[in-house]
């Protein structure tokens, strides 16, 4: 099966003509040789911009590979700017599957036997469509809400679990072969993939999640969150309230609405830390086709988000070494950076601190002061991954949904306003949320919250420190038993061991007797007596 898909893999990429668009000079000599093996597969493409090729190929490979194109559509700093265009395609206008297929689905799932039942109306045509599932608009029949209905595409999981096995055993292959497979731990990452995808084929799981995100931002004026219809939403379907927005990449039509740019750039930066430090439950699928702005007020916009089926969670380690790491390098203290990586074990504990901070100085020393436009984040970015090799930084696995979150957030900030200072925007709400985890405050609100649990246990206390000091008292004498049952033990190995080197002795006697005499019985009673030893060695052994 994972030959067939890897078969595949490889038929879409070379009838798309994708190996094309790595020069020659790079390719060695058995990969040019691996491709003229495979001379039936010519680009079928030949009359397709590189950035159409590059999509269709993608979306013909299915919601992994879409997935990663739509990551990929963010970055218009790291990619040909047509390519970028045509990836951003990928965020909701794949190709739909057929809507009669997408009723059937609705009815077996949510036990109607026709949508006129729960809808009032149904637009057959999808609203949208993306690598995962398609959305209809529709309208409840009760209270006449506009809403949104969200299909899972049939048969998808078959193909997903496939690509994950494929990456799995790719992992695997990258963790023996490379010399930093160790440390890129590339087999955990995928694991920590699957699970992220595999909750997403689940809508209960995004139903969820969503009803969790509206809570925790509930009259917010930063960011609103649909409201869902739990009592109609089932593992393949979901019903959720219409939203009307602008898509936060149509920046032509943002700007048209005399839309705050700056307050809007800023305002995605405290959403998403608020999300990450506050909630330490983060939205990990922000890519443009799941955000957009409302049309309420544009000198004060709100996000709106959609689609909750990726989401992440930190732990308070990860999350209290992540804001101080922040917090250091916000304020250019690289020495704290580099110590905090060595406490949290994310470096080797022997690792030469003078020499990593200069390093990371170097790296990030440059970009300071400057707005996002001016950076180029590509060459950043080789450069960290050049230092995380040379001091064997070792691949968090839990953090990878964070580092693809930021990718996404630094891009939409990148396009909605290239003049932002990220710095001067996440420091003020970094050093304010570590102020609330470590000062008195802090510690006021971690005893008012563990204050019903301690006053549960209170009145069992005194039972408690009585039955301490019991044992305590008792302690010296198991001690003593414990001892003479260890001292008991090793006599009955000593005599079993003793009886072994007997008994093998006695048969060894046994067997040589016959070659120096005639009588049978003296080997005979040798023989019975190792066995003899041997026996009683077994029960003091088992013993």
């Amino acid at each position: 099966m994972r030959i067939l898909r890897f078969y595949q893999i490889n038929k879409v990429m070379l009838q798309h003509g994708l190996d094309e668009l790595i020069p020659g000079k790079w390719l060695p000599w058995y990969a040019k040789l691996g491709r003229i093996g495979f001379f039936w597969l010519r680009n079928k493409h030949p009359d397709k911009s590189q950035g159409t090729r590059v999509r269709l190929a993608l979306q013909t490979l299915g919601p992994v590979f879409i997935k990663f194109g739509q990551m990929l559509s963010t970055r218009k700093d790291l990619l040909p700017p047509e390519v970028a265009t045509e990836l951003s395609i990928l965020q909701d206008q794949v190709e739909p599957f057929d809507p009669e297929l997408a009723k059937q689905i609705i009815l077996q799932s949510l036990g109607l036997e026709k949508l006129s039942d729960l809808f009032s109306e149904f637009e057959t045509k999808p609203l949208a469509s993306a690598s995962i599932a398609q959305v209809h608009a529709a309208k409840l029949k009760d209270g006449n809400q506009d809403v949104v209905v969200k299909v899972i595409r049939p048969n998808i999981q078959q193909t997903i679990q496939s690509d994950i096995e494929l990456m799995r055993t790719a992992a695997s292959a990258l963790q023996k072969l490379l010399p930093d497979g160790k440390r890129l731990r590339p087999v955990e990452v995928v694991k920590e993939y699957e699970r992220t995808i595999i909750d997403e084929l689940d809508l209960t799981h995004e139903a969820a999640n969503g009803m969790q995100f509206k809570r925790n931002f509930e009259n917010s004026t930063a960011l609103y969150v649909p409201t869902i219809y739990s009592d109609y939403s089932h593992k393949n379907v979901m019903v959720m309230e219409r939203i009307y927005g602008t898509p936060i990449s149509d920046i032509k039509q943002l700007v048209a609405r005399n839309t705050n740019m700056k307050r809007l750039a800023e305002r995605g930066v405290e959403v998403f830390f608020t999300q990450v430090f506050r909630d330490s439950f983060f939205h990990a699928d922000m890519h443009p086709g799941n955000i957009f702005v409302s049309t309420v007020n544009p000198n004060d916009p709100q996000y709106i988000t959609i689609d909750f089926g990726i989401v992440g969670t930190l732990n308070s380690e990860d999350k209290r070494y992540l804001a101080e790491n922040f917090i250091a390098f916000f304020n250019r203290n690289y020495r704290k950076v580099a110590q905090l990586h060595v406490d949290s074990g994310w470096v080797p504990s022997d690792t030469d601190i003078d020499d990593f901070e200069a390093s990371i100085r170097k790296v990030c020393e440059p970009i300071f002061q400057k707005p996002l436009a001016e950076i180029e984040f590509s060459n950043v970015l080789l450069q960290l991954f050049n230092t995380a090799r040379r001091f064997n930084m070792v691949i968090q696995p839990q953090l990878v949904l964070l580092q693809k979150t930021l990718l996404y957030i630094e891009g939409l900030g990148r396009q909605l306003y290239p003049q932002l200072d990220l710095w001067k925007t996440a420091k003020p709400f970094l050093e304010n949320w570590m102020k609330e985890q470590i000062g008195l405050k802090a510690m006021y609100q971690k005893i008012s919250t563990n204050l019903p649990y301690w006053s549960e246990k209170l009145p069992e206390i005194p039972d408690l420190v009585y039955d301490t000091l019991k044992q305590v008292k008792t302690l010296p004498e198991l001690q003593k038993l414990q001892f003479e049952a260890q001292q008991e033990q090793l006599r009955q190995q000593h005599t079993s061991t003793l009886l072994m080197i007997m008994g093998t002795t006695f048969i060894i006697i046994g067997a040589i007797l016959p070659m120096y005499q005639d009588n049978w019985w003296p080997s005979g009673c040798f023989d019975l007596l190792g066995l003899g030893c041997w026996f009683f060695a077994f029960r003091k052994k088992r013993s």
